[in-house]
């Protein structure tokens, strides 16, 4: 069990990774991050069934500029592990990878807190002058913060089973849990805070306001204003495109 248990750790370390030092492979996605579970311990199909009840699961789950969702990732892992190891269903994955979801989430927004002390202080060593401090903080600090977040609960999840998960979430103090669900809050607004910062601008104010508008009176969902959205930018397209000058042919169109 202690091999078992270092591997799925590392497992875990690789996939939060992926969109963070990696690029973005999709490791991290339910479906694929099962798989590796599966054929970590030997059943690629019950993997793959869990993974796909997962992945149809967090489908919703978007994450949007700071904001911290259920942590699907650290719940597939465990979630996987757990039915594989106890031979369950993907009923009783889901019912435990609830939980999880939620510790993952509340060590993400606490993540993210102790991250954006540590760029404050390399915004000082940059001033400094000490780029060698900045960059061990941004590549290697930042990283080991993240693995350790996903190593230790997943190593301790199945080490010690997944029971010990579900006490440490019960035992999180009422206190503690309302900060972390204003932190959650607050912090979306901040993410699309930076976003507009950088993309609004006056000929955009009219759409933003636009999208607004639509949003809180029509009763469209998120998907249906994004469907909206995609029409009438290319309406414009198409009307732009006409009324604009007649562009010169290009050369290699003859070729």
């Amino acid at each position: 069990m202690l091999i078992r248990s270092i591997v799925l750790g590392l497992i875990g370390v690789f996939c939060i990774l992926d969109s963070r030092l990696l690029g973005r492979l999709n490791f991290e996605r339910p479906l694929i991050v099962s798989t590796l579970v599966g054929l970590a311990l030997g059943d690629l199909e019950k993997g793959l069934i869990v993974g796909a009840s997962l992945e149809l699961m967090s489908l919703g789950l978007v994450n949007i500029g700071a904001a911290a969702p259920p942590d699907m990732n650290m719940a597939s892992i465990i979630a996987t592990s757990f039915a594989i190891l106890s031979n369950a269903n993907a009923e009783a994955a889901l019912t435990i990878a609830i939980p999880i979801s939620v510790l993952g989430q509340m060590l993400g927004i606490l993540m993210r807190t102790i991250l954006s002390n540590l760029t404050h202080a390399a915004d000082k060593f940059i001033e400094q002058g000490k780029f060698n401090q900045a960059r061990r903080i941004h590549i290697f600090y930042g990283t080991g913060l993240y693995a350790l977040m996903y190593f230790i609960p997943i190593f301790m999840a199945i080490y010690f089973g997944t029971n010990l998960v579900t006490q440490v979430v019960e035992a999180i103090p009422q206190w503690l849990t309302d900060g972390l669900t204003v932190a959650s809050k607050i912090l979306p607004a901040y993410g699309f805070a930076l976003l507009l910062q950088t993309m609004l601008t006056k000929k955009m104010v009219a759409f933003l306001f636009l999208g607004f508008l639509i949003t809180a009176y029509s009763g469209l969902s998120v998907t249906g204003v994004a469907a909206f959205a995609c029409i009438v930018a290319f309406v414009m397209v198409q009307v732009g495109n006409r009324a604009g000058k007649p562009q010169d042919p290009d050369p290699l169109d003859d070729l």
